[in-house]
């Protein structure tokens, strides 16, 4: 087993972890790195107090019954993806989740597809979600993996440029595209 597979298998199992643990999935989410719902970063600080008309409160999709659809819809997904593979079933779970423009559900379409060998339309899905959120790390990091199996390279070391200054060098998106572009190119290899 490669050391990218052994570190992939390693992150979902701390994810499966954490999403048995409520109380550290909500700060885990905010950091969009595993299976946990993404969360409005604009959304007001915890405990403050928002003036809502009756025109926002039926349009309000953050309510606590809404949220709880989300997330639980984003898990699934997310669990249909890194551990069934089943790619096609995801996109259709993600899509069905109304929320296309979300990084982190853009995020994880562009990679369905990118995994399904559809480029043009994973790297679609991929620059939708740096519309939404150009400081999405898992983006960049999945942007520039998809870089290197296009023979990019250039494009690939700008991403892990941008992963450098959004999240830093420790980071586990770091350290995956950086091992990415220490192999050969033209070795063949997925990611």
């Amino acid at each position: 087993m490669s050391k990218f597979a052994i570190r992939h298998l390693t992150v979902a199992m701390l994810s499966m972890a954490l999403v048995a643990a409520p109380a550290v999935t909500s700060a885990y989410a905010m950091g969009d790195t595993g299976p946990s719902a993404p969360t409005d970063t604009k959304a007001a600080p915890t405990g403050a107090k928002t003036k809502k008309t009756k025109k926002t409160q039926k349009s309000d999709k953050s309510s606590s019954i809404e949220d709880s659809k989300f997330r639980a819809g984003y898990r699934t997904a997310y669990a249909t993806i890194y551990d069934r593979n089943d790619y096609a079933a995801a996109i259709a779970q993600l899509k069905a989740l109304g929320q296309d423009d979300n990084a982190s559900v853009a995020t994880l379409i562009g990679y369905a597809y990118r995994k399904l060998g559809d480029y043009k339309v994973s790297q679609v899905w991929y620059e939708r979600a740096l519309k939404a959120d150009p400081n999405h790390v898992k983006t960049w990091q999945y942007y520039g993996l998809w870089q290197v199996e296009q023979g990019n390279r250039d494009q690939a070391q700008y991403h892990l440029s941008r992963i450098a200054q959004l999240a830093g060098t420790d980071s586990e998106e770091y350290r995956s595209l950086a091992a990415a572009l220490e192999t050969p190119p033209g070795t063949g290899l997925v990611y």
